[in-house]
């Protein structure tokens, strides 16, 4: 099997794979069907990966291309996953589940809710890094049934949530002050004084 890495060379899970002596290569620039057909890839695992791949890419690695996303999916799917989940006050956790061609749609192999106790304590920097560590951990222990195709496969349920990169842009001054190391309750409250003013709107036009 010849592994094609989407993320960086030094990423945890790069290095493993390297280590468990899997013949892996990495890259971070956008892809194409002559690039892979030539390196004759047959495993593609994504993992902080900027762009969408398209479907003549992933054909070419029929349930043999995966993503590992720090959210909860449904929840939190495309941008700035973390952020979101304490605005939009959804679960919070990690997933590993197959690409197909919409953003982060794919079937679910494996995923863990991840619960912050405390939200002064913790900042968006340290909660990055814990979800980090999670997905990392969580790929390491399953990366043998999915790599032999014995691992469990179930769709997404519900429509969930999906965010763009320029959605954040309207919020960023939550973080201009303290940067990543602002605190989770900023943003968890300020999340539930967005839900309480789209409710009284609501209300005005019952």
């Amino acid at each position: 099997m010849k592994i094609l890495f989407l993320g960086a060379s030094d990423s945890p899970v790069f290095l493993w794979l390297k280590q468990q002596g899997e013949d892996v290569h990495s890259t971070l620039d956008k892809i194409t069907v002559d690039y892979v057909l030539e390196n004759k890839f047959n495993f593609l695992i994504s993992y902080g990966y900027r762009y969408v791949l398209k479907k003549e890419i992933l054909d070419l690695f029929p349930n043999r291309a995966i993503n590992l996303h720090i959210s909860y999916l449904p929840y939190n799917r495309g941008a700035d996953p973390n952020f979101w989940s304490f605005i939009d006050g959804t679960p919070k956790g990690v997933t590993i589940h197959y690409l197909d061609e919409g953003v982060d749609t794919g079937d679910i192999i494996v995923q863990k809710e991840v619960v912050f106790d405390s939200l002064e304590s913790e900042t968006l920097a340290s909660s990055y890094q814990k979800l980090h560590i999670e997905i990392q951990n969580l790929f390491f222990q399953n990366w043998e049934a999915i790599k032999n195709q014995k691992c469990s496969r179930r769709p997404q349920v519900g429509n969930g949530t999906v965010h763009k990169k320029k959605d954040k842009e309207a919020l960023l001054h939550l973080i201009e002050k303290d940067g990543w190391d602002t605190k989770l309750s900023v943003l968890v409250e300020y999340g539930k004084k967005l839900k309480m003013q789209k409710s009284n709107e609501g209300s005005l036009y019952r």
